[in-house]
Order: C-alpha cells, then structure tokens, then sequence
C-alpha cells in the first residue's frame, strides 16, 4: 500500500478532487495493461489545500507511472499499512 501527499495552495476542493479522480483515472488505465496498481481512496484537506490518496500496488514505480501519465504533481510517496479497525470494536 502507497500513501500519496498532495500540497496545492491556492486550489479549491473540487479542483483537489478532479486532480484526484485523474489520477484514478490514469491507475485504472495501467491497471487494464497489465500493472499491479489500484486506486483505494483519496482524502481532501480544504483548510490545508490539500489531499491524501491511497493506493494498494506493486511498487512505489507503478504509482509514479500513474502520476506521470496523469500529469498530477505531488509531494511524496510513502509506503504504508493499513491499520483495519477490530470487528469487536464499538463506537
């Protein structure tokens, strides 16, 4: 799993949000030749301008490739791991 960071002052939520869903985009359409990549999720950040994506892949490489093809800046890429909540868990 590949965390992404995304810092654009200056841009509004849904400017955060169609930069997102190009790089959504851009991971189904290597997805379909063939690489180990899939979007997961992303999160907007209006106060800070920002957005988080995550993505299950086969390498940091495979999610750069989609970053290149979408044409989308970003911050960093970071291996991560997903902490899943215990089913026994209440709110």
């Amino acid at each position: 799993m590949y965390l992404v960071e995304h810092y654009r002052p200056g841009l509004s939520s849904e400017r955060l949000a169609a930069a997102a869903a190009d790089v959504r985009a851009a991971a189904a359409a290597l997805a379909a030749e063939g690489r180990p990549i899939a979007y997961v999720r992303s999160t907007i950040v209006p106060g800070d301008e920002s957005y988080l994506s995550l993505f299950e892949a086969g390498s940091e490489d495979d999610v750069r490739a989609a970053y290149a093809r979408a044409g989308v800046p970003y911050e960093r890429i970071s291996a991560a791991i997903a902490a899943e909540p215990d089913q026994k868990e209440t709110r």
